[in-house]
């Protein structure tokens, strides 16, 4: 055997390996949709309504979760500057 043909003996054991991998495995294949099938969710653009659970902050409201982290940084740095401003006066 020369080395000129290992590369490609090798190249053809591992296409060989998947080849039958893929014709083992024992899950089915979907079935293919045609392309004259029906769209069963039309397009109904931005303007459509929302499902009843559905409820998304606009843009311009503000999460309360975002209110409150801000307000609790606030809170947080005002204390350890006073901490800070006492342990300097003393």
């Amino acid at each position: 055997m020369s080395t000129d043909r290992l590369p490609d003996e090798q190249e053809r054991l591992v296409a060989d390996a998947l080849r039958a991998q893929a014709t083992s495995t024992s899950v089915p294949r979907p079935d293919p949709v045609p392309d004259s099938a029906p769209d069963l969710a039309p397009d109904l653009g931005a303007d459509a309504p929302a499902a009843p659970g559905d409820h998304a902050p606009k843009p311009d409201e503000p999460r309360i979760g975002a209110v409150w982290v801000l307000l609790l940084a606030l809170l947080l740095g005002l204390a350890s500057g006073t901490v800070v401003a006492v342990i300097t006066l003393r």
